[in-house]
């Protein structure tokens, strides 16, 4: 049976969660392979007055579904502050979280982290990378360099102490002689961590060995990627990424499952762009059409609160996706907030120094430099919010939905038309559900 990769194809905020708490009721396991709580999922139960928001931050989507097993993989990195308080959070609203399991080599955001995440970006000034001050890179430099504690760490105090002591033993040396900031005190840093032992201990466990079992029964795995390909630290929009793998790649070496395991890449494209933070936006809009983008769709982070910066759909980047992940299938989603445009531009194509690029620029140079080349399709007025198949929706978004399959490549298999959980459009058979029902 399939494990099946969800990854985001723009620069985040596509709107995985929604995708994954969709595709989570025919999945038996979800799991998140990679970030941390840097990034957000914005996910709507229902509609109306009824309707219920929920904003995850640390947990998988399949948090919201009774049937799904959650799964914090070894390529996160956990900050047990906020996964309890996002624990916490949902029981206090009836949500079942008993099932959640998190990987024992996944990696433990300590107080040092965040410190030195919050001082080094004011240090940056101008030359910052836009983070959000929650300790992510800094705890994945700490992983790579050696020096990191990772939630096994914290069942034997001896050997969390000593690992703690090791590391303050350089970073106290950073804080104090470049940042001008106090030292960190071991006893401190040892002494929250211990705190969460006793709740955490009951959902740690092998997650890789599960994952396999869970195979070799014939259930569905669903791999859930944190941020998107354009902030993939191998081959997203560097230095202006994050410090961990969201692509497809990242499936594997963040939950230990093999590739050969993986069946479908479904990727998330939003029918216009936007991105938080620093970095090359080549279709980013700065004016009224941005704005009404901004309001139209709400975008604003789940995490941050910070306003999106917004912009046309970019298909150049879309292509990049499809082949950088071996996308299967795309959802599109968000395409009802284009609905009362007279015009609606897709970048097809790039210009750098008057010469057209149909793919992405080799050098970040070149890709700062980009002036997008815009091919106009016309709008449509009608309201698209309940719409449920292809056919019930304007010929003109059909018409756009078509045009963007042809440019990034790959099909388009469901398009969300509204925030709640069933305003999506399934147009084709989605893949994983294919293999589960063959076996």
């Amino acid at each position: 049976m399939p494990a099946v990769v969800l990854v985001g194809a723009q620069w985040g905020d596509e709107g995985k969660g929604k995708a994954t708490d969709l595709l989570g009721d025919s999945c038996d396991y979800v799991v998140k392979f990679n970030g941390g709580n840097n990034a957000g999922h914005t996910i709507v139960i229902g509609s109306g007055e009824t309707a219920e928001k929920y904003a995850l931050h640390l947990l998988p989507s399949g948090i919201l579904t009774p049937t799904c097993t959650p799964v914090i993989g070894n390529g996160v990195v956990v900050d047990l502050a906020v996964l309890f308080q996002e624990i916490d959070g949902l029981e206090s609203r009836g949500v079942d979280t008993s099932k959640l399991v998190v990987s024992a080599n996944a990696h433990v955001i300590t107080p040092y982290n965040r410190t030195l995440d919050k001082v080094t970006e004011r240090f940056l000034g101008s030359r910052r990378i836009g983070t959000t001050g929650r300790g992510i890179g800094p705890t994945y430099a700490d992983k790579m360099s050696r020096t990191g504690i990772r939630v096994q760490d914290l069942f034997d105090e001896n050997i969390l102490r000593q690992k703690v002591e090791a590391a303050l033993d350089i970073k106290n040396q950073v804080l104090a002689k470049i940042y001008n900031r106090r030292a960190v005190l071991a006893d401190d840093v040892v002494g929250e961590l211990l705190s969460y032992v006793e709740r955490l201990r009951p959902m740690v466990r092998d997650t890789s060995l599960l994952l396999e079992e869970a195979l070799d029964r014939g259930d569905t795995v669903l791999l859930e990627a944190g941020q998107a390909t354009l902030l993939d630290v191998d081959f997203g929009t560097y230095p202006f990424v994050t410090s961990s793998n969201a692509t497809a790649g990242g499936a594997c070496t963040g939950s230990g499952i093999p590739p050969t395991r993986i069946d479908a890449v479904i990727a998330i494209l939003k029918a216009y762009t936007t991105r938080v933070g620093e970095g090359p936006f080549p279709t980013e809009l700065f004016d009224d059409h941005g704005e009404y983008l901004r309001k139209t769709g709400a975008e604003y982070g789940t995490t941050t609160g910070r306003p999106r910066r917004c912009g046309w759909l970019d298909t150049v980047i879309g292509r990049y996706a499809t082949r950088i992940n071996g996308v299967t299938d795309f959802v599109v989603t968000k395409l009802d907030v284009l609905t009362g445009l007279d015009t609606v531009p897709i970048c097809v194509a790039y210009e750098v120094d008057g010469v057209r690029h149909d793919e992405m620029p080799m050098s970040q140079s070149d890709f700062h430099h980009a002036v997008p080349v815009y091919e106009e399709m016309p709008g449509w007025w009608e309201d698209i919010s309940e719409c449920r198949t292809f056919a019930e929706l304007p010929a003109n978004a059909q018409r756009y939905v078509e045009r963007v399959e042809e440019l990034i490549g790959a099909r388009v298999s469901a398009i969300g038309v509204g925030p709640g959980r069933d305003a999506i459009i399934e147009r084709h058979e989605m893949r994983q559900v294919r293999g589960r029902e063959a076996g």
